[in-house]
């Protein structure tokens, strides 16, 4: 299951916590009734992580954990609804106008009536959960505390990029492929060399590393990667390609794609791989081909496939066989992995266990890096014998099932990692994952365990998370964008243990699907009559992502299906409006509207989302404006806006007090933003990067209010001198936060701001770049005692440093060599 009963008890206790002392608790008559469910939640939570454990072996406490599972969903629903009353009773409160009040008030609904309506609800969840409570006792269940034993940052993120030296084994396979990509060809110019193997065996690995061969590089004009996993779609791969060879990513026809795969490839003797690729269909293939006859002779494409059927399909020379590591060298991959550098030595009992463990791996190196990564560090032989003597090495294993070594590795995660992962089962294949977008997702879907630590946000254990599931192979391919977010994917086998956990709950939804009740999160490929009517017998949908675009029929019957909607994706979409029933969407935390290039307006209803966490309308060109109540989505803490407004005011975008990241990107009318701001605006904001605004003159920043801002980063706004961002005049005694100031492109920035001495002992980072016309770095920048990293890229007026520069760790001046001299 993607979430189990565990950490939705843990969800609604601390939902509990924050409703019963609320005053419309009291005044609507519902305190006690909130009291006598928290009790009973606390009680049941006490005895649910034994009795997860042993629902495999008992059926009736399997259908227990069920029928507990669906009645703590619907008292979460029901305190949900609650809390967005006490939201909406807070935006009255905060309107400005008597006439705002009573015309809000007014418009919500009869206050009497809803005031039973929400008594009635809460106290028949109370009912049900008593009624579920009391069944537990057949069972005898024990007390369990949850052990919470995660080792945050127990080794370095890995990256794309695979240094030879961290592959072991592979050296023979490697100069044996890069031989097939030398050989001259005979018949025809394009030779395809499949290489094929079981999945876990590292084939994507081995094409990584004869792709970034030096020989290669220079053999090759033109190199190409696209990742093709089950959606072999022809127009989609003929973008991939474009995109990987030269950056192509426009909306253009098949036939104008066509011309422009022709054009780039003719004449050049090229390299393509196509990774994990399942198409059998011969005739998509030989249409794909066909694109790729117009390069030099001696032009090559490496297929990496589990299906030896895809091979004999594609392939013109024998297929590239990939065999399973020896022993010795699946040893060296565990000594290398499990162990800090030399301490298998000291421990040899756990180096025998080991090899042991290693044995049942079966020559499969994803299955050791797993089991490796998750005893890293750990010296507690109990732990070492458990895995090696679990009894899910004995299970019967057919060759198309999860390997053991994943299941186990799944099995020993934490409690509340474990729905985290399983909720990334619902993106495709080869999905790029954000950490900053996946961190907000998590959060929408209430996996998010609230931090005890008081100086952490939800975001920062969110980050942690995603740190461990990385450190135990969850995640891979690792790219760190910029300082903000990074970049990662899943191995196709990880998201099949991903897919087996959350199978129930979790489906993609085409004309063919057949979707059960028990499904809550939904991604839709295909639109129709033949999708809406599956719709119809579905209620508890929390989650609904559209990969292709969609009609309006289709997202008007989900927002009325869907009361309890938490998380609704429509990203790359292409409709002017929207409709305005999502206003009734009381639950919704994420709301992505990103890429849609013709949406003009969002319907004055959006301002209703009072639970709203997350809204993405990055690149949203064409939209003309924000509504004026925007502020009335008091909860929102990420905020990424386009639009074709000339001017963010503190209505816009000033007055969301629960902002922690905002992102005002590409809005080339924009000429001001934050006008007319108050005091005490925006206080949590971690966050804040604005960004290619050729417009904007006035950044109406007040720092001395901003004392939570970690990040500034402003960035190709050619207007902007940011003279009229206000530090007040006794810089000494402002309290700054900032940990990182990034300035790129502002060829008006003469004068560094003196606000700056405020950050003297937080700032650790300091990026300047395409200033051309700054002449000087003041003279108080050394006294910024936390600062380790000045950067200084393209700053042709820049003719010295301040003296007493030597205490950075690192600085990097670029396009200067005079300066670099100095």
């Amino acid at each position: 299951m993607a979430q189990n009963a565990y950490c939705i008890a843990g969800k609604i206790v601390e939902l509990l916590g924050s409703l019963i002392d609320e005053e419309l608790s009291s005044a609507w008559g519902v305190q006690s009734d909130l009291k006598k469910l928290e009790c009973t939640v606390l009680a049941i939570k006490a005895v649910l992580l034994d009795a997860e454990e042993k629902q495999e072996s008992d059926h009736r406490l399997n259908n227990w954990l069920g029928q507990l599972k669906d009645v703590l969903n619907d008292a979460e629903n029901v305190l949900d609804e609650f809390q967005y009353q006490i939201l909406q009773k807070e935006v009255i409160k905060r309107s400005r106008s008597t006439r705002k009040k009573v015309g809000y008030f007014f418009s919500i609904s009869n206050p009497l009536v809803l005031r039973f309506e929400m008594a009635r609800k809460i106290k028949g969840i109370r009912e049900r959960v008593d009624d579920i409570s009391d069944i537990k006792a057949e069972f005898n269940l024990s007390t369990r505390l949850e052990d919470r034993k995660t080792t945050m940052y127990r080794r370095d993120m890995t990256h794309s990029f695979i240094p030879s030296q961290n592959v072991i084994g592979r050296d023979d396979d490697k100069k044996k492929i890069i031989n097939l990509l030398m050989q001259h060809d005979v018949d025809g110019n394009v030779s395809v060399i499949p290489i094929v193997g079981i999945g876990g065996l590292g084939k994507t690995t081995i094409a990584k590393l004869v792709y970034n061969d030096e020989q290669v590089v220079r053999h090759f004009q033109l190199k190409m990667w696209v990742c093709v996993s089950e959606d072999f779609d022809v127009k989609r791969l003929i973008i991939e390609i474009l995109k990987s060879a030269v950056g192509i990513d426009e909306d253009l026809s098949i036939a104008q794609l066509q011309m422009r795969l022709r054009e780039h490839i003719k004449d050049k003797k090229f390299l393509l791989v196509l990774d994990d690729v399942s198409n059998e269909d011969h005739i998509k293939w030989i249409e794909l081909k066909n694109l790729l006859l117009g390069g030099c002779n001696g032009s090559k494409i490496i297929v990496t496939t589990r299906n030896s059927s895809v091979a004999t399909i594609m392939s013109t020379v024998e297929s590239y066989n990939l065999d399973g590591l020896s022993q010795k060298d699946c040893l060296s991959l565990f000594v290398k992995l499990a162990f800090k550098e030399g301490e298998e030595e000291q421990h040899p009992n756990l180096l025998e266990i080991g090899k042991e463990i290693v044995k049942k791996c079966r020559g499969v190196p994803l299955a050791v890096n797993t089991l490796a990564c998750l005893l890293y560090s750990n010296v507690d032989e109990h732990e070492w014998i458990s895995i090696r003597d679990n009894e899910i090495w004995n299970l019967n294993q057919k060759e198309s099932d999860i390997l053991p070594a994943l299941k186990l590795s799944y099995n020993q995660l934490p409690f509340h990692l474990k729905p985290c992962f399983a909720h990334c089962s619902i993106f495709p294949k080869d999905f790029v994952f954000n950490n900053l977008l996946l961190i907000q997702f998590w959060m929408a879907n209430g996996i998010l365990q609230s931090p005890k630590d008081e100086n952490l946000e939800l975001e920062d254990v969110g980050n942690l998370y995603i740190k461990e599931l990385l450190s135990r192979s969850f995640f891979q391919d690792v790219e760190q964008e910029n300082i903000l977010y990074f970049t990662f994917k899943m191995h196709d086998l990880i998201h099949d243990l991903a897919l087996s956990i959350a199978k129930r709950e979790c489906s993609v939804v085409t004309k063919k699907s057949a979707l059960t009740e028990e499904v809550c999160h939904l991604s839709f490929l295909d639109d129709g009559q033949e999708v809406t009517t599956q719709l119809e017998k579905l209620s508890k949908v929390q989650t609904t992502i559209f990969q292709t675009d969609q009609s309006m029929s289709l997202l008007e019957t989900c927002f009325s299906r869907f009361k309890y909607l938490r998380v609704l994706i429509l990203k790359n979409s292409s409709f002017e409006l929207l409709p305005s029933s999502i206003g009734s969407l009381k639950h919704l935390r994420y709301l992505d509207l990103s890429f849609n290039h013709i949406i003009k307006q969002l319907p004055d209803s959006i301002c209703k989302l009072h639970s709203l966490q997350t809204l993405l309308l990055e690149n949203c060109h064409n939209l003309e404006r924000l509504p004026k109540g925007i502020g009335n989505i008091i909860k929102l803490r990420l905020f990424i806006v386009t639009t074709k407004h000339t001017c963010l005011s503190e209505n816009a975008v000033g007055c969301l007090s629960s902002l922690r990241s905002l992102w005002i990107w590409r809005c080339v009318n924009l000429k001001c933003v934050f006008e007319g701001m108050e005091e005490g605006r925006l206080t949590y904001l971690r966050t804040l990067v604005v960004g290619n605004c050729p417009s904007l003159t006035t950044l109406t920043l007040s720092m001395k209010h901003l004392t939570a801002l970690e990040t500034l980063i402003i960035r190709d706004c050619k207007e902007l001198s940011l003279m009229e961002v206000a530090g007040e005049e006794d810089n000494q005694d402002l309290k700054l936060s900032l940990q990182n100031l990034m300035l790129f492109c502002l060829p008006k920035l003469e004068v560094f701001p003196q606000w700056l001495q405020g950050s003297a002992n937080t700032l650790q980072l300091l990026w300047i770049g395409g200033c051309e016309n700054l002449t000087a770095l003041p003279n108080w920048l050394p006294r910024l005692k936390s600062l380790q990293t000045l950067w200084i890229d393209n700053c042709p007026k820049l003719s010295s440093l301040p003296e007493g520069m030597e205490a950075l760790t690192e600085l990097l001046i670029y396009g200067r060599p005079d300066l670099s001299r100095k």
